[in-house]
């Protein structure tokens, strides 16, 4: 079986977490908001979801909205403060992941808002300074990627949080690939995103943490759930598996990010020393824990992966969102690299339990690379 370091893109269902679930899609599988026995067992569960997600993201229990993914907990938070505050003016980055940028675009072309995005440098870095530099009194929001999704870079989320809160704007943090990884309590963020399958629950599985003081308009109107942030009979099964996994994972966080950190350190040295012309793409430092990014120039990015499969390796080229795509990555372009440095590029995204040395995998690395640059 391959070796697959693809879990920046999805990662499998714990065990921990499918058990968890399992008696809400059988036994305990009443509408929550059904006012007898089998919908009070339901209500309970999802009350004890929320305390435990509201834990560990650090907000109150009722700020938390249970919803279909990243992407939706994205939109919705986006659109939502925005047209909730009144304000025509919206600041982002250029090397957000899709959900948030075509967020930004539907406010802009629907809505009016304008929409700045904040300079990033070379390694994909939002400075406070720069964030400062393209506040105003209309901004409603500030929505960032605490972690990018490509090239891993993490963003000082609390000092960003403390520029966008001296002008009364409120910060909301795109922590979907930060989650297991990163602290995701006392960052001072407004909104937080998480998706479930990035961390062992199933996918379909999401979070958005909104503080309640927030006027909040919602994408979706019905029958009030979720206090009126997301109409809609919830899914139970599904807001006791991401609150599971979100736990486990919290738990495990330091100890992973410890040891991975180390052994994907190991693996970038011995790629950038065996691979002419390997670039490591992204912050140096600041990087998730599990994320090692590249372009090889003189290269196809999609070839060195299908080689990289046939040694035994499934990784990517970035964003499983664009994947099939061939325009060039737009956080690379972001960051300054050309469309054709992008289309040269693979990341790679360890597991949180990886616990051996990648030196096989960086081999692996120079052999497909050498073997794609002599078909050239």
């Amino acid at each position: 079986m391959s070796l697959y370091l693809d879990n920046a893109a999805t990662t499998p269902v714990r065990p921990e977490v499918r058990e968890a679930m399992a008696p809400y899609l059988t036994r305990f599988f009443g509408n929550p908001s059904s006012h007898h026995e089998v919908g009070e067992a339901a209500a309970s569960a999802l009350d004890e979801a929320r305390a435990r997600v509201a834990a560990v993201l650090g907000f109150r229990a009722g700020d938390v909205v249970f919803t279909s993914g990243g992407t939706e907990s994205n939109n919705a938070a986006i659109k939502g403060i925005v047209l909730g505050s009144g304000r025509r003016h919206l600041v982002t980055t250029a090397i957000e992941h899709e959900s948030v940028l075509a967020s930004a675009d539907y406010l802009s072309r629907l809505h009016g808002v304008r929409v700045t995005h904040a300079r990033v440098d070379d390694t994909g870095t939002l400075t406070p300074e720069a964030l400062a530099g393209v506040l105003c009194d209309d901004t409603g929001l500030v929505s960032v990627g605490y972690a990018n999704n490509e090239i891993g870079t993490v963003q000082d989320a609390a000092a960003l949080a403390a520029v966008a809160h001296q002008r009364g704007i409120p910060l909301h943090l795109d922590a979907v690939q930060a989650a297991g990884w990163l602290p995701l309590a006392g960052l001072g963020a407004d909104a937080v995103t998480v998706a479930g399958h990035k961390i062992g629950a199933p996918k379909g599985t999401g979070i958005l943490a909104v503080r309640g003081r927030l006027p909040f308009e919602p994408l979706l109107h019905g029958g009030g759930q979720e206090r009126g942030r997301r109409s809609g009979t919830p899914d139970v099964a599904g807001a006791v598996a991401i609150a599971t996994a979100l736990t486990l994972a919290e738990a495990e966080r330091a100890a992973d990010a410890a040891r991975v950190e180390t052994l994907r350190d190991a693996f970038i040295r011995r790629v950038l020393a065996t691979v002419p012309g390997a670039r490591l793409t992204g912050h140096p430092q600041r990087r998730l824990p599990g994320t090692a990014s590249f372009v090889f120039p003189g290269t196809n990015g999609e070839t060195v992966l299908l080689e990289l499969e046939r040694h035994g390796v499934v990784s990517s080229s970035g964003s499983a969102c664009a994947a099939g795509s061939d325009e060039a990555s737009h956080v690379l372009l972001a960051v300054g690299l050309s469309p054709d440095e992008a289309r040269t590029a693979v990341r790679f995204s360890l597991p949180h339990g990886l616990t051996g040395s990648l030196d096989a995998v960086a081999d692996a690395v120079a052999d497909a690379v050498s073997a794609v640059g002599s078909r050239g």
